[in-house]
Formats: C-alpha cells, structure tokens, sequence
C-alpha cells in the first residue's frame, strides 16, 4: 500500500513539475525577449531562416534562453522534492 501511495504521490510531483516547468519557460521567453529587444534595440532572433540574424545573435539568444530557463527548473524541481519529502520518524 505504501508503494502505490509513493507512486502517485511521485506522478503528481513529476506533473506540478513538468506544469510549472513550462509556465516559468513561457514567462521567461517573454520577459528575457522584452529585455532583448530593450537592450539591442531589435526583437530576439526566433525566425532561424530569416537572412538577417546573424550565428552569433542566434547563439546568445540560444545560451541566455536555456540558462535562465534551466536555472529556473533546477528551483522547481528542488522546490518539488522539498515538499515531498517525508518528515523525521515518518514510517508510511
């Protein structure tokens, strides 16, 4: 019984996971494209085909995206399994 409770309890926590992971994404690329565009003064590169984005501006989109994007989950996945954790002396 307490294997089942485990397994559910550990499919909830991957789906909060996998749910607040793609929000956070969502708002990140918002915000970090609002602080693009004020910073270089053009909209970040999203069209990969378009003739004028040059490598590097599609790299330190790329870098800056994933790294805030990463660290931003790193938190909700610690976050997560603090609140899963079973408190001192819990047997179930």
């Amino acid at each position: 019984m307490a294997k089942q409770k485990k397994k559910n309890a550990d499919a909830g926590g991957h789906l909060l996971v996998t749910l607040m992971s793609t929000g956070v994404s969502l708002v990140m690329r918002k915000v970090l494209g609002t602080a693009w565009t004020k910073a270089r003064g053009k909209e970040p590169p999203i069209d990969l085909t378009d003739p004028r984005v040059t490598f590097g501006e599609a790299i330190g989109w790329a870098i800056l995206l994933s790294i805030a994007v990463e660290t931003a989950r790193f938190f909700i996945i610690r976050a997560v399994a603090k609140r899963e954790l079973p408190a001192a002396g819990d047997t179930e």
